[in-house]
């Protein structure tokens, strides 16, 4: 089996995972970009503790679930967006205002859209959780 994208692969576990009600799922393979994002997850309050389990094959990634995601998932194709053009996708993606996040990868690293709004620079459109 082959993986194109391993975070969607990530994603789309974590949100079978708490639709079902699991207390926790396992992500394999780890990679840098679900960790980042993972990352945010867990200071934004929508998992618990994580830890990267190393098997010598790929590792993996064991999330602790806390029954805060309603959705979540990759967003795709990766869109460009620039620093004033952010309302548009905040509109498609999320729910209602202030509610869940848009994350994106910038050349500041991997940010949320608040830290992305603040620092003033645009990026790429990566995952949504609410």
């Amino acid at each position: 089996m082959t993986m194109n994208d391993t975070l969607a692969t990530a994603m789309s576990n974590i949100q079978n995972a708490e639709k079902i009600g699991r207390k926790e799922v396992i992500i394999r393979p780890y990679s840098k970009m679900a960790k980042k994002v993972l990352e945010i997850m867990q200071n934004h309050h929508y998992i618990g503790d994580f830890e990267i389990i190393e098997d010598g094959k790929g590792n993996f990634i064991k999330i602790n679930l806390i029954g805060a995601i309603n959705k979540c998932g990759v967003i795709k194709p990766r869109f460009s967006v620039k620093k004033d053009n952010f309302e548009k996708f905040e509109k498609r993606y999320l729910p209602a205002k202030d509610f869940g996040i848009i994350i994106l990868s910038t050349s500041q690293g991997v940010l949320t859209l608040e830290e992305a709004k603040e620092k003033v620079i645009g990026g790429r459109l990566i995952a949504y959780i609410y």
